[in-house]
């Protein structure tokens, strides 16, 4: 903090101000006449300094003076003197700090230019605070109480933006723990209730009944009235079925199916609710690490799903899992209501730096009265992502509804290994989703184009899969196959930053709507893989679940790279 002193000219004593250099500038004094000069002494940074000075009549007296600096007005208060300068400078009485015992007296210094300054001084009665002179290695004075600023806690600072995204990551690890619990419960249900492989590729497929419904309605219905309502309604309305789906099971396949539907219903809002909070909250620099983020945590959701069902299934029974993990909803929205906002302008809290680099940097935040679906509908780009989405999810579904069944019945692990061991492919795709974001949004900071951006990503996220899938027909080994898998879902993590961000590329304001598209058609695509792959097994092998898996994996590479575009076609 810049210091500046009032000295004599005749002998201006010692000063002290942390230990930095000081000079001295010369300047006439605009008062009394019978002060000759006026040195105004400046240091880089410090809060107390000593001065010995000589009055105009050869008196001498020690000041200790405490600084603070607002802008480019300077104020010093004198707290302890042995005489006044009164006679030398203009005194104005102003008891502007509240305090009433002692004499003070406080100088502003106006910088008009690097020769000129002008100072008036105040005379206050001062009891708070205490400023003591303390010995040092340096002999510097220390200000030991007074009113320095504290600097906020770190939560209080934390982007708020980056709130809003933990929230929805959040949301979505609450989202897969309460979809994989079913695919791990499923092996003692089916035994208990003498289910076959066609029932429980029904029983798996039913959850995307409903999950079908609401990707379109619910991109509509975030898209008009926010994305808050819709996704705080999505985790209310899945926990609740998830809670209930043990009576439904013991009361019979029927209400089972139909409890599932319900559950999908709930969840199917999710992704358009938060493609579009993020699309409003979030600057294009940020897309990818965002979007990187919270669809980790659906990821990591699998991970802790796949990881706790087995221990809680073994110690309390399989109705468990969906009581634990259906009541941890509560929890979440519960935080929500307090801390999310649908739009940066609906944020009371929201600083005014972040909110106009939220402004600055992301897309026109005008609600959306009416959809275009023939202007939509026209667009390659758009049939791209569609028929992409379709191709992706066909194989990404299959893995994650079927992979504990392939574990048990082809690598012979039991229960509580299947579950263990199918953590490593999600934790691996949690890992590399954000690895993926962080290389995307680099590449575009440094010039690279966003659709060359999102076609190398979603190739990777194409190729690799297919490749890996294609090398479990010749491994050997449990652990080369489980190895195979880790990597097939790590590639396909960079479909995060392909296009799961694409729909905010191509149509901004309609980024919910686009969403609730392309994810309808990878819901078909789960409903019909899901299903399908049971009646594969039941007439072949895996060999053939993963070849079709693999065809389709090479369509969407296809149809991706020859019409995808990372421009924006909708306004």
């Amino acid at each position: 903090m810049a210091i500046s002193g009032l000295i004599s000219n005749r002998n201006f004593g010692s000063f002290i101000g942390s230990a930095k250099v000081c000079r001295m500038e010369n300047t006439p004094s605009f008062h009394n006449p019978d002060c000759s000069t006026v040195a105004v002494a400046r240091c880089a940074q410090g809060n107390i300094f000593n001065q010995n000075l000589t009055s105009p009549t050869g008196n001498k007296f020690h000041k200790t003076v405490a600084w603070q600096r607002s802008g480019a007005r300077n104020k010093c208060t004198s707290l302890s003197s042995d005489f006044s300068i009164a006679s030398c400078l203009r005194p104005e009485i102003k008891n502007r700090f509240g305090l009433n015992n002692g004499q003070s007296w406080q100088s502003e210094h106006f910088k008009f230019n690097r020769t000129c300054a002008q100072y008036k001084s105040e005379d206050y009665d001062i009891t708070e605070p205490k400023v003591e002179q303390l010995s040092s290695p340096d002999g510097e004075a220390v200000l030991v109480e007074g009113n320095a600023q504290e600097s906020a806690p770190w939560w209080v600072e934390f982007p708020k933006r980056w709130v809003i995204v933990l929230l929805c990551f959040s949301a979505f690890l609450l989202c897969n723990m309460d979809r994989v619990n079913m695919s791990i419960a499923i092996l003692p249900m089916s035994k208990e209730f003498n289910w076959n492989s066609a029932t429980v590729g029904l029983i798996q497929s039913s959850f995307f009944w409903g999950y079908l419904l609401t990707q379109i309605l619910g991109g509509i219905w975030a898209d008009k009235v926010g994305g808050k309502l819709v996704l705080g309604f999505g985790v209310v309305w899945w926990s609740v079925a998830t809670i209930l789906t043990p009576i439904a099971a013991k009361l019979g396949l029927p209400f089972l199916l139909v409890m599932r539907a319900f559950m999908g219903i709930g969840e199917g809002v999710a992704m358009p609710a938060m493609n579009n909070l993020l699309s409003k909250w979030i600057p294009v620099s940020e897309r990818s690490r965002s979007l990187a983020l919270v669809y980790s945590g659906m990821y990591l959701g699998s991970v802790t799903g796949l990881a706790f069902s087995p221990i809680l299934i073994q110690k309390f029974g399989w109705p468990s899992v969906f009581y634990s993990f259906g009541s941890l909803g509560s929890i979440w929205f519960a935080v929500w209501l307090r801390k999310a906002y649908s739009s940066p302008d609906e944020d009371p809290e929201l600083t005014v730096k972040e909110k106009s680099l939220i402004m600055d940097g992301s897309v026109s935040k005008e609600p959306v009265t009416e959809i275009p679906w023939k202007l939509i509908l026209s667009k390659a780009p758009v049939w791209a992502l569609i028929i992409s989405h379709f191709c992706h999810n066909w194989g990404t579904f299959i893995l994650l509804t079927w992979m504990p069944t392939y574990y048990n019945q082809v690598l012979n692990f039991n229960l509580t290994e299947s579950g263990l061991l199918c953590v490593l492919p999600w934790l691996t795709m949690a890992a590399f989703a954000n690895i993926g974001g962080w290389i995307a949004d680099t590449l575009v900071s440094k010039g690279f184009s966003i659709t060359a951006v999102r076609k190398i990503m979603q190739s990777i996220g194409f190729l690799g899969p297919a490749f890996f899938l294609t090398q479990l027909s010749r491994v050997k080994t449990p652990a080369m196959a489980v190895l195979c898998m880790a990597a097939s879902q790590g590639s396909d993590a960079f479909s995060q930053s392909g296009l799961y961000s694409n729909h905010q590329d191509i149509g901004p304001r309609y980024a919910g709507v686009l969403l609730g598209l392309s994810n309808t058609a990878g819901v078909l695509a789960g409903v019909f893989g899901t299903a399908a792959t049971g009646y594969i097994l039941q007439r072949g092998s895996w060999d053939d679940v993963f070849k079709v898996a693999v065809v389709l994996y090479i369509v969407g590479t296809v149809v991706w790279n020859l019409f995808a575009t990372g421009e924006k076609i909708l306004d």
